[in-house]
């Protein structure tokens, strides 16, 4: 074999880690199908890659014949159009590379015929509806923006993440995201920017109700576009209601107030879902379980004067609860333990996940304390209260996180050698 052959062995390779993330002022209808742009402005809080990630490996070797992707192990296609987009958007924007150590050379032109191998991992159930898509997207293309020395900034790689899923923009940055409508066709300002890092307000902690849910959803995808049809509601929305609600927000966050923020995120979640029944045919994303959790918390806001809890619902039943500080997260999640205990034959360890240390300060270390735990204050005496075994799947304790990161080559996801699934 001579010096020519041997040469093209090579495989060079970047891992990354992204988070999730969860909207505060939601983005619902696109104004623009193919390049993803929305009828409105969104808000979202980036959640701590520490319970919810997405891990990516890209590696690019002249022996791969063609690109190639998995998915927590699972081959998938790469034909569709958004995966499409973005590695076309950034192979178009890759730059020279040198790996001195390995003898390796790339130059901008060679992009265009070498494949890339891709291998994605999500630290949490795809299924169960926590925004899997936008942390995917965001880490796909931030991963081989590394490997491919893409020169852009985060905001103008938002723009390329946004082709492949319209909440990816806002996973590539930390903390509080907005992710800017804009005004151009080309959507070249439909960009996300950063409100204020993961640092700017922490106290906050988020615990994640996954509710257990039978049916199949309607996909975000087909469900905006009937909303966008159909949605008289939607219109409204979109042209007089969200623009103060973001400028609302925005200010919220910048001063760190606790009352309006929790009222702004409570009301543009409801109004979301109203936006869904409004639709026709009628789309139904929470069931009886996120009203029984809703009520819980309104409750309990209602009673202590001033609000404790925000809780916003995605395109699902799953509960996101934002507590204003830990000594309330620990309350919180005392109450919703009470009202949502686990299935008798139910490990501790396996309902309560990510922030252990909440579990601690509520005063539960074992099923036996779930059992001893007594009605909150805030249910009139008068009524039984009634629990509601089994019907969360498990809770997950969070925070506010960072963005997006690249990992050692010990938490890579493809063999260093074959550029193959490890």
């Amino acid at each position: 074999m001579g010096m020519a052959e041997k040469s093209k062995n090579w495989v060079l390779m970047v891992t990354a880690q992204t988070p999730t993330n969860i909207a505060v002022i939601k983005y619902w209808g696109k104004r623009d199908e193919t390049l993803i742009l929305p009828v409105n402005s969104s808000i979202s809080v980036t959640l701590d890659p520490d319970h919810l990630c997405t891990t990516t490996s890209v590696a690019v070797s002249p022996t791969f014949d063609k690109d190639r992707m998995w998915l927590n192990g699972k081959e998938i296609s790469l034909s569709g159009s958004r995966f499409q987009n973005c590695l076309r958007e950034i192979r178009h924007r890759a730059t020279d590379v040198e790996d001195e150590e390995k003898g390796i050379k790339i130059t901008k032109k060679d992009w265009e015929n070498l494949h890339v191998h891709i291998a994605s991992y999500n630290n949490f159930p795809t299924a169960a509806g926590l925004a899997s898509s936008a942390a995917g997207f965001a880490c796909l293309v931030f991963s081989l923006a590394k490997l491919m020395n893409v020169k852009e900034d985060p905001g103008q790689l938002s723009a390329i993440a946004r082709q492949g899923s319209g909440s990816a923009c806002r996973s590539l940055f930390g903390g509080f995201v907005k992710w800017e409508m804009g005004k151009d066709e080309t959507g070249s300002d439909s960009i996300a920017v950063q409100l204020a890092d993961e640092k700017h307000w922490n106290d906050l902690v988020i615990i994640i109700a996954v509710v257990s849910s039978r049916q199949k959803e309607t996909s975000s995808t087909s469900g905006m576009r009937e909303s966008v049809e159909t949605s008289l509601l939607l219109q409204h929305r979109a042209k007089e209601v969200v623009p103060k609600r973001i400028a609302a927000m925005e200010e919220a966050i910048k001063k760190r107030d606790f009352p309006s923020f929790t009222n702004l995120t409570c009301t543009d979640s409801n109004q979301f879902h109203a936006v869904c029944l409004d639709t026709s045919p009628p789309i139904f994303y929470m069931n009886d379980t996120s009203h029984r959790i809703i009520s819980c918390i309104e409750k309990w806001n209602r009673s202590e004067g001033t609000p404790q809890v925000a809780y916003t619902f995605d395109a699902g039943p799953n509960a996101v609860l934002i507590a204003r500080n830990r000594k309330v997260a620990a309350l919180l999640l005392q109450k919703l333990l009470f009202y949502f205990p686990p299935q008798s034959d139910t490990d501790l360890n396996s309902y309560v996940l990510g922030d252990k240390t909440i579990l601690k300060d509520a005063g539960i270390e074992e099923m036996k304390d779930i059992e001893a735990l007594s009605p909150p204050p805030e249910t009139k005496d008068k009524t039984p209260t009634n629990k509601y075994t089994g019907e969360v799947s498990y809770f997950i304790c969070t925070r506010p996180g960072r963005g997006p990161v690249l990992l050692d080559k010990s938490h890579s996801l493809l063999n260093p050698e074959t550029g193959m699934p490890k």
